[in-house]
């Protein structure tokens, strides 16, 4: 069992390399939604020498399609539960080296080369529980912006939110090599070969 930690955003160097596969983690701040669109936009300008809406730096990006509900001038969640991360593949790597973003935030984890790349630009996957919308929502205190409403619609677009204690999630990808999907793929197949050996072992012995 890994060790619990409750960072504040944006986070430092020391925040992401402390952490391990496995730990748990709750973050209070700033973190921002991106989906498929919206990493595409991000990269897009970050080509053209053109600014962020919002700097990156050491906040979160988390993949996340909100329901959000319009009152008066201000945004209510409704829900916030994370997308598949797997389908964002490579974007995920190149969008956090390219604004420094700490914690990719989703479910599922990601293409191997995709987790290889995230490591070694510095980012920590987190892996939130799927179908916990209403929780997450819960840890939303408000939403401090949203961008490119208009061009993408409401579940690509980039929303800021401000959490608190936003978790509990688990750390499934480490800048120290450590992928917990990849782990667990290794077992599921040590097992699987176990299992038909001692089969084929016991089928032997049988008159």
């Amino acid at each position: 069992m890994g060790n619990v930690y409750h960072i504040r955003l944006p986070a430092s160097r020391e925040d992401i390399e402390k952490l391990r596969v496995g730990d748990t983690v709750y973050l209070t701040g700033i973190i921002v939604t991106a989906r498929d669109q919206a990493h595409r936009r991000i990269l897009e300008l970050v080509r053209r020498g053109e600014k962020l809406p919002i700097d990156l730096k050491g906040l979160a990006i988390y993949h996340c399609g909100p329901v959000v509900k319009r009152e008066g001038s201000e945004w209510r969640v409704i829900a916030a539960g994370p997308t598949t991360s797997y389908r964002m593949g490579m974007l995920v790597a190149e969008v956090v080296k390219a604004t420094g973003a700490a914690f990719v935030i989703g479910k599922g984890g990601l293409p191997s080369e995709a987790a290889k790349a995230l490591a070694e630009a510095g980012g920590v996957y987190l892996a939130f529980p799927g179908g916990a919308g209403a929780l997450a929502a819960t840890r939303i205190k408000s939403v401090a912006g949203v961008y490119w409403l208009e061009e993408l619609g409401v579940p690509e677009a980039l929303w800021v939110f401000e959490v608190e204690e936003f978790g509990p999630m688990t750390v499934a990808v480490d800048v120290h090599g450590g992928n917990l999907y990849e782990d667990v793929r290794s077992r599921v197949s040590s097992n699987a070969a176990q299992a038909k050996r001692r089969l084929i072992e016991s089928l032997a012995v049988l008159p």
